[in-house]
C-alpha cells in the first residue's frame, strides 16, 4: 500500500500501522523499538501481517473516533457495509499495566459482507516462524518467552497452519463479532474473555478523549493541531517519558533507494520542540516526565551528548541489515542508526534551551541539572570551532554547518540568561559572553553569502539549508534584514509549493528524496515572524491539507505527486506544526520560542 494509506494505532508502549484495505502491517512487541511481529510493509512474503477485509470488491473511508487514537474503518460493497474498530487497548487510563492487546472489533452495518480474515505472525523482523499451540481452544503462536494468542468470536471456523490463523464468515447487518491479540512476554498469557475485552475498548475510548479533551490549543488550525498531539502522545514512551522520532524503521526517503534509517529513538534534535509543545499544549505531566529523561539520558555520557538515546535511555545498538525486501524494493533495510556516534553540536542548544524553557515554567531547577547545564555551556566554549555532522546527520566530511554555530550561540545565550536569573551557577558567565560574541562574528563573517543575501548552509559555501531558520525560530541574534532575507533566499530557492526540501549541495548519501515536511512548517512560522503573516497563514493552510486522510504526516513527501515518504508518523513533522500554529496564534512577537 502507498505509505500515505496508513493510519496508527498505540497504547504509549507501542505503534500498529494498518493500512487502509485492513491489514496491520507493522507492530513491534512488546516495545516501540523491539524486533517486529508485523512488518508486512518491510517484506510483503516475510515480514508477517494481520489482514481483514471483505472478501468482494469494496471502497473505504477512514477516521479517528473523535478525540481519540483508536481507528474506524468502514467498508462498503455492492451488498452491504460493514465496519472495523482498531485500538491497542488501554485501562481506563494511559497508565501502564502488563497487558499488550491488538483488537479488532467488526459491526454489521448494513446488508451482509463476506468477509476473511488471516493473522500471520513473523517475530523477529520476520526472521522467525512461530510455534503453533492450542489452548482452550485458543491458537497461540509462540517464540521463545513471547506469546501471541488469536482469540477470535463470531469470527467463523479457525483454520491453523503452516503459522498462520485464518478465518471466514459473513457479517450481517445487526450482527458484531471480535478479534483480540493479548501478548505475553516473559509472563503468563492471559486469555481473556469477550466482555473484558469490549470493556477495555470502551475504557481506551474514554482515556484518550479525556486526554484530548484537556489540550488548550483553539486556533484556527485546532483539528490539525488536536491530531498532531493525539500522534505525538502515540510516540511518548510511557514507561521513560522518552519521544520517539518515528513509530517505524527503514522506510525509504526515495523509491527505490538506500536512504532508509531507524528512527525508534529519542533525538537530542527533538527535545526543545517536544517540551515547547507539551507546555503549549498543556500537558505539564508529559513535559516533565520527557525532561527529566532527558537529563537521566544524557547525564550517562556527560559533558558530551549523544545525537539520540534509546527509549530507556540506554545507548542505541549498531546499526545492522535486515534480510528483507525493503517497502517497494528499497534496500537495504537498517535497525540501529549509526548516526548515534556522530558529533552534532547543534544538540547543545537544543538541550540548553530545553532546559530554559523548563525552568521558565517550573521557575526552578534542580542543582545537580543546574551545575550540568552550566558546565555543557562551558564545553560549548571548549567544542564550537570543530567541525561536525549537523542537524541532518551527513555521512561526509564534517564541516562547519552554520545551523550547529547558531545553536552553539543559543547554547550560551541561554546559559547567560539563566545565570543571571541564578538557575545556574554563573562563575563563567563572562566566558560565556565572550564565546557567544566569537561564535556571532564566525556566523557573520564566515557563514553570510553577499552574493545570495543569506545565511548559507556551512561556512565558505553557497548552498542553502532550510535548517538555519531555526537560528531565527530560537531566537539567533542576527541582524533582523539578513533574517529576513535568508527567509526569502529559502522560500524562492528550496520551496516548491507547499514543499521545502532540506538543502541544496551533497551529503554523501546516494539518491534523491523529498522534501521535509517539517521544513515547510519552519518556513511558514518564519514568515510569519518576519512580518509577512498572511503568506504564513496561506502557506499554513496548504500545509494542513497535506495531511493524509485521518490526518497524519511522515517524514518527508513527494512533491511530484504528494506520496509519502520516510518513516511514520514523524514526531518532527507534527511537532513542527504545532510549533508553527501555536506560535502564530500567540501573536507572533517575534521573540524567541
Amino acid at each position: 500500500m502507498p505509505l500515505r494509506d496508513y493510519a496508527v494505532i498505540g497504547d504509549g508502549r507501542t505503534v500498529a500501522l494498518i493500512a487502509a484495505d485492513g491489514s496491520v502491517d507493522w507492530l513491534g512487541l512488546p516495545d516501540l523499538d523491539a524486533p517486529t511481529v508485523f512488518a508486512g510493509v518491510l517484506d510483503a512474503s516475510r515480514g508477517g501481517r494481520f489482514q481483514l477485509e471483505p472478501e468482494e470488491p469494496y471502497q473505504v473511508t477512514r477516521r479517528y473516533l473523535p478525540g481519540t487514537n483508536v481507528l474506524e474503518t468502514t467498508f462498503r460493497t455492492e451488498r452491504g457495509t460493514a465496519r472495523v474498530t482498531d485500538a491497542l487497548s488501554l485501562d481506563d487510563d494511559l497508565a501502564l499495566t502488563p497487558v499488550r492487546e491488538l483488537q479488532r472489533q467488526l459491526d454489521g452495518v448494513s446488508g451482509t459482507v463476506p468477509m476473511r480474515w488471516s493473522v500471520r505472525p513473523r517475530y523477529g523482523y520476520g526472521s522467525r516462524t512461530p510455534r503453533m499451540e492450542w489452548r482452550r481452544g485458543v491458537p497461540v503462536a509462540i517464540d521463545g518467552a513471547d506469546a501471541l494468542a488469536v482469540c477470535g468470536w463470531d469470527v467463523g471456523p479457525v483454520e491453523c497452519r503452516d503459522g498462520e490463523v485464518a478465518g471466514r464468515f459473513d457479517l450481517r447487518e445487526g450482527t458484531d463479532a471480535l478479534i483480540a491479540l493479548p501478548f505475553a512476554h516473559q509472563e503468563p498469557l492471559v486469555l481473556p474473555a469477550r466482555s473484558e475485552c469490549e470493556a477495555r475498548m470502551e475504557h481506551t475510548c474514554q482515556a484518550w478523549r479525556r486526554w484530548a479533551g484537556s489540550r488548550e490549543y483553539t486556533g484556527p488550525w485546532r483539528e490539525a493541531v488536536s491530531r498532531s498531539a493525539l500522534a505525538l502522545k502515540l510516540l511518548v514512551f510511557a514507561q521513560s517519558g522518552a519521544v520517539a522520532a518515528a513509530g517505524t524503521c527503514s522506510l525509504p526517503e526515495f523509491i527505490p533507494g538506500e536512504r532508509n534509517w531507524d528512527y525508534r529513538f529519542s533525538w537530542i534534535r527533538d527535545s526543545a520542540f517536544a517540551l515547547d509543545a507539551f507546555l503549549r499544549l498543556g500537558c505539564p505531566a508529559e513535559a516533565h516526565a520527557y525532561f527529566w529523561w532527558l537529563m537521566h539520558a544524557s547525564q550517562l555520557t556527560h559533558p558530551r551528548l549523544r545525537v539520540l538515546y534509546r527509549l530507556d535511555g540506554g545507548t542505541p545498538a549498531r546499526e545492522r541489515v535486515l534480510p528483507l525486501a525493503g517497502y517497494r524494493g528499497s534496500a537495504p533495510v537498517r535497525t540501529g542508526n549509526a548516526a548515534a556516534e556522530q558529533v552534532q553540536l547543534d544538540t547543545y542548544g537544543e538541550l540548553l534551551h530545553t532546559g530554559w524553557l523548563y525552568a521558565g515554567a517550573t521557575g526552578r531547577l534542580d542543582t545537580d541539572v543546574a551545575r550540568r547545564l552550566a558546565e555543557l555551556a562551558d564545553f560549548v566554549c571548549a567544542e564550537w570551532q570543530r567541525p561536525d555532522s549537523g542537524i541532518w546527520e551527513v555521512r561526509s566530511t564534517p564541516v562547519h554547518f552554520t545551523q550547529s554555530k547558531m545553536m552553539c550561540w543559543v547554547a550560551l545565550d541561554r546559559a547567560i540568561d539563566l545565570a543571571r536569573r541564578r538557575l545556574i551557577p554563573d562563575r563563567h558567565t563572562p566566558r560565556w559572553r565572550a564565546a557567544r560574541l566569537e561564535i556571532h562574528r564566525f556566523i557573520e563573517n564566515q557563514c553570510f553569502s553577499e552574493r545570495g543575501a543569506c545565511y548559507v548552509r556551512s561556512a565558505g559555501s553557497e548552498d542553502l539549508d532550510a535548517a538555519v531558520l531555526l537560528g531565527l525560530l530560537y531566537g539567533y541574534d542576527g541582524a533582523p534584514s539578513r533574517l529576513r532575507s535568508t527567509v526569502d533566499a529559502i522560500d524562492r530557492t528550496l520551496r516548491d509549493g507547499p514543499y521545502v526540501a532540506r538543502y541544496s549541495g551533497e551529503d554523501g548519501v546516494r539518491g534523491s528524496e523529498g522534501a521535509f515536511v517539517a521544513c515547510s512548517f519552519w518556513l511558514a512560522e518564519s514568515l510569519a515572524r518576519t512580518g509577512r503573516v498572511e503568506r504564513a497563514a496561506t502557506l499554513m493552510d496548504d500545509l494542513v491539507a497535506l495531511a493524509n486522510d485521518v490526518g497524519l504526516y511522515s517524514e518527508e513527501i513527494d512533491p511530484a505527486d504528494g506520496a509519502f515518504l520516510g518513516n511514520l508518523p514523524q514526531a518532527l513533522s507534527h511537532l513542527a506544526l504545532i510549533s508553527a500554529a501555536t506560535a502564530m496564534d500567540a501573536g507572533l512577537s517575534g521573540a524567541a520560542r
